[in-house]
Order: C-alpha cells, then sequence, then structure tokens
C-alpha cells in the first residue's frame, strides 16, 4: 500500500524561510525511503484559512445530518482539511516560531482540524490513529534541555497537546534554534540546515 506524507507549512518567508527548508529536507529523504509514496503539501501562507465564528461553531457543533446547506458550505474548508489529515500515514509540520509561540495560520489550521465526531470523540478522546507526525520548527531562541530559557518552549508544548488529544502520540520535534545566528551573517544558511539532517533523516526513514 502506498504512504502518503501531508506536508504543513506555516512560514510566510518563501524562500528565505529556514523552517521551509528543513521541510524540503525531510521531504526528499522520505521520498528516498518511500518509493512510490504520494506527498501532499499545504501551504497556509497561500491559503489565508478563515478563522473560526459564531456560524462555524455552530455548524461545528450540529449533528452532519441536521446540516443545512449554508452549514455545510461554512464547514467546507474544514471538511476538507480534516479529509486530508485522515487520509495521510504521516504528516509533517513545518512551522517557525513567533513569540514563543506558532503563528496564527497554524492555530488557524489547527482549530479547523479539532472537530468533534471526527478527529475527537464526544467525551474528548482522540480518534486519529495510526499516525506519525513529525514537527520542523525555526526559532531564533534556543528551547531544548538544559537551555535557560526552556519554560518558554510553548510552541512545543502547545502541538504536542493537541496532537495528542486527536489521537497522535507519535510525534518527533527537530527543533532548529538559534536561526539568529544565519540572520546575522555568522553561519551561513546551509552550515546551519546541515546541523539537524541527521535528526531529518532519521525522521522521515522511521
Amino acid at each position: 500500500m502506498m504512504s502518503k506524507l501531508l506536508v504543513i507549512e506555516a512560514s510566510p518567508r518563501r524562500e528565505h524561510s529556514l523552517s521551509r527548508s528543513l521541510a524540503k529536507t525531510f521531504v526528499t529523504q522520505w521520498k528516498t525511503a518511500h518509493p512510490g509514496g504520494e506527498v501532499i503539501e499545504r501551504d497556509l501562507a497561500k491559503s489565508d484559512l478563515p478563522y473560526m465564528n459564531l456560524p462555524w461553531l455552530g455548524a461545528s457543533l450540529t449533528p452532519a445530518e441536521q446540516h443545512t446547506p449554508e452549514m455545510k458550505e461554512v464547514l467546507r474548508v474544514s471538511d476538507a482539511l480534516v479529509a486530508e489529515l485522515l487520509a495521510a500515514d504521516h504528516i509533517a509540520i513545518s512551522t517557525p516560531v513567533y513569540n514563543y509561540n506558532i503563528p496564527a495560520n497554524l492555530k488557524s489550521y489547527v482549530d479547523h482540524i479539532v472537530r468533534k465526531g471526527l478527529t475527537l470523540g464526544m467525551t474528548g478522546e482522540g480518534l486519529v490513529h495510526g499516525k506519525k507526525c513529525t514537527v520542523l520548527m525555526a526559532s531564533g531562541g534556543v528551547y531544548t534541555e538544559g537551555s535557560p530559557i526552556r519554560d518558554r518552549d510553548i510552541a512545543t508544548l502547545y502541538l504536542r497537546l493537541i496532537l495528542k488529544a486527536i489521537g497522535i502520540e507519535d510525534v518527533t520535534f527537530v527543533a532548529a534554534g538559534g536561526t539568529k545566528v544565519v540572520d546575522l551573517g555568522q553561519k551561513s544558511r546551509a552550515e546551519f540546515l546541515q546541523t539537524f539532517e541527521p535528526a531529518i533523516t532519521s525522521a522521515a526513514q522511521s
């Protein structure tokens, strides 16, 4: 059976984005490990996802069999995102860290895919099982074990929590902290990214 990888990218920096460079390496390694596998890309910087509002909340909390045409239209984007997620075997989330947390577009994505009856059971249990997730995260600060600012690592904590809430517990984080050295010209992009290649390769081949 053909494997399917869903790549979710959040950075608005396009070709200047280090998190997107991490994702590019991951996809290359994943394709090598899964010849014939399918890659689906969801670029949140291009998607312009709507934020949750009252009509969305009303529709999402109404049983599907009671949906009006208007409710179906309100949930159309959310339904597509959920279907995309459920069809994937491996999910790669590529994101920068802004003010210690994930960007607004990725938070909006999370709000669209955490859906009662689809990814979340009516009593709060996760319904998404048997999937792997790799989070490729680029940040100016270094938040890994031993860091004096470890307690500010809200992005990792939040993503791990939300993925576990919907049932995804096989999660690997590749934390590319200290990107400021590239911005300041102290290291080349290639030199900085090379440090994380072994971790990316390991995650892609698992």
